[in-house]
């Protein structure tokens, strides 16, 4: 109980601070295609929160000893899978279909960085699970001023439980391995922020700007 108190209470001074462990901001082209194609972006986030929750999932039954991970991963996938919910809910009312999409790059390419070896592996998806969360907690909260009024109270809450949601993540690194985590952070957040910032051949939640993104944000 009182992990989470403070994890709680540190998080709540992460909103609008997630240079702290990203390297550099969503570019304001992001920001104008997403706005604009918000339909397709929801899309996205709706598989998005999916696959939160399974990532929670995978590392619970990757490292079941490690009872303060189990236990704050559990709690962590339950959101996730509300979350996803109140997603669909809003696509519902909001008139937009389900359609596949192809997977973007961001995770891919992070993914492909991960140590195959142990205890150096759990260190990478730890820190990788920070990093995806802290961008998740950054574009939700720039995305708020220009999203139609239905999207804005979700996306406002959302932005305060990534901050959190990072962090766990964060606080799980340092205890999977004191003296390593830093160092090893700074190489994955340079990789995270080549991918979030660089042109790219689509628009997804995490994706960098939209090689054929439009002109100007718009509701």
């Amino acid at each position: 109980m009182k992990a989470a108190a403070a994890t709680r209470a540190r998080a709540a001074g992460t909103a609008g601070e997630d240079q702290d462990i990203l390297l550099a901001a969503t570019p304001a082209a992001w920001l104008t295609a997403a706005a604009a194609r918000w339909r397709e972006l929801l899309v996205d986030h709706a598989n998005c929160e999916k696959k939160a929750a399974s990532t929670a999932l995978a590392l619970m039954f990757a490292y079941p000893e490690d009872r303060e991970l189990t236990l704050a991963l559990s709690r962590l996938a339950r959101e996730e899978l509300r979350h996803f919910e109140q997603v669909l809910a809003l696509m519902s009312a909001l008139d937009v279909g389900f359609v596949r999409q192809q997977p973007g790059r961001y995770a891919q390419e992070l993914r492909a960085t991960l140590h195959t070896a142990e205890p150096a592996r759990k260190l990478d998806l730890l820190l990788m699970g920070a990093l995806i969360e802290a961008r998740s907690a950054e574009r939700f909260r720039l995305l708020v001023p220009y999203l139609p009024r239905p999207l804005v109270a979700l996306y406002s809450r959302l932005a305060r439980c990534e901050a959190r949601h990072f962090v766990q993540y964060l606080d799980l690194a340092r205890a999977a391995a004191p003296r390593e985590w830093r160092a090893r952070l700074a190489t994955l957040a340079a990789l995270e922020a080549q991918l979030a910032t660089s042109a790219d051949r689509v628009l997804r939640f995490h994706s960098g700007a939209p090689q054929d993104g439009p002109a100007s944000p718009s509701g």
